[in-house]
């Protein structure tokens, strides 16, 4: 599945808020409304793909967000879970990386 979304307006999808020490940053996940999820699951490497762990939280706006803290000097790959089916990339993701199961991760460069 992939989303249409009407690009006229930037989205800002994903922000990144480094720590003074340059250590980790804390990177703000974002979904827009046009996605007409009932739940969003953020998986990926931060935490092992685990279906449960980053439960996305729905805005009065109808868009879901998500803040990590993750670790400096690493790529994240991640995916985001709607509806417990259907897996959507980040369309602002650093980069993507082909999967094992023939589709692509999107990545996160912090």
């Amino acid at each position: 599945m992939y989303l249409k979304i009407n690009h006229s307006k930037k989205l800002k999808m994903l922000k990144k808020n480094y720590s003074k020490t340059g250590k980790s940053c804390r990177v703000t996940f974002k979904l827009p409304a046009e996605v007409k999820a009932e739940s969003v699951i953020l998986c990926g490497d931060f935490n092992d793909w685990d279906e449960n762990s980053n439960p996305m939280k729905k805005l009065k706006d109808g868009s879901y967000s998500q803040t990590l803290s993750l670790n400096c000097e690493k790529e994240y790959r991640f995916r985001y879970l709607l509806d417990g089916s259907d897996w959507e990339n980040d369309w602002e993701a650093d980069k993507y990386m082909t999967n094992d199961f023939g589709s692509e991760d999107s990545v996160i460069v912090v």
